[in-house]
């Protein structure tokens, strides 16, 4: 997600700093912004062409925060796990200027547990991007208890700016799209686990009875299901209800590291 999230700004632009801990993830990142700016037009209809090094160069990558220290809007795209996700913004809270907003582009930790890790509480918020973000035309973002109305009007008007909508929704665990989407995809789990249908023909009839792009199980490919695992996780915690544990399947498959595309294989194999 971060990588899309980046190549939308810097073809909006934006200067861009994109920082991971990993070098090689880095590298990763910078060639997937390159072949994803080289042929955005022809992927989204009616997008300028534009000259990918001129997109790749606005994007300064780093492996350390302190890049950040001259921030003006952070967009955080760390895994859906709070022991990972809460040390990141103790960091940016120290190192960015007071005038940063903090955007969380997370799944479904709720915003106000985020903000109240911070010492700006008012300036967090959610910008919950659809994968693929170059690709997708609206963002969810979730105001949290203490988000400001002046920090949603930046968010919103950053958003336009990348030619995208938005559809402003109140905080929850998961808010409104993965609250929804996380039991589809979970039950959808439960089905080919007990046997009820293959993966192929449970896609195949949200796609041709429902119309949908794509079925719940590709959908999951594509977010990747350590997401979804972590995700049903953290709702199954903050909520306590049992509807939304996640199926034993789901977990072996993490487990074994079918994660999906960005693993190569999980309900389906990918190149």
């Amino acid at each position: 997600m971060g990588i899309g999230v980046a190549q939308s700004l810097a073809q909006a632009g934006y200067r861009v700093v994109l920082v991971d801990v990993v070098e090689a993830a880095l590298r990763k990142a910078r060639d997937a912004i390159y072949r994803g700016a080289r042929f955005h037009h022809l992927l989204r209809q009616g997008a300028p062409q534009q000259n990918a090094d001129e997109v790749v160069g606005r994007i300064a990558f780093a492996t350390e925060a302190a890049a950040l220290a001259e921030a003006d809007f952070v967009i955080e795209n760390v895994t859906e796990d709070w022991a990972v996700k809460r040390p990141v913004y103790a960091v940016l809270d120290r190192l960015c200027p007071e005038r940063c907003i903090f955007a969380a582009n997370t799944s479904a930790i709720p915003i106000t547990q985020i903000g109240g890790a911070t010492q700006r509480p008012d300036r967090v918020l959610g910008m919950h991007f659809m994968n693929p973000a170059p690709l997708k035309d609206t963002v969810e973002v979730i105001r949290g208890f203490r988000t400001s109305d002046a920090t949603l009007q930046v968010a919103e008007q950053l958003l336009r700016s990348l030619g995208k909508a938005s559809v402003v929704v109140n905080d929850s665990p998961g808010f409104v799209s993965n609250r929804v989407l996380m039991l589809t995809i979970n039950e959808a789990i439960f089905l080919v686990q007990e046997g009820v249908a293959s993966a192929e023909d449970v896609d195949k009839i949200f796609r041709q009875c429902f119309g949908h792009t794509m079925g719940p199980l590709e959908t999951g490919d594509l977010i990747g299901l350590d997401t979804i695992l972590l995700s049903l996780e953290v709702l199954c915690e903050h909520f306590g209800d049992s509807k939304f544990r996640p199926s034993p399947l789901l977990r072996k498959m993490v487990y074994a590291g079918l994660c999906g595309r960005k693993s190569g294989r999980g309900f389906y194999e990918y190149a």
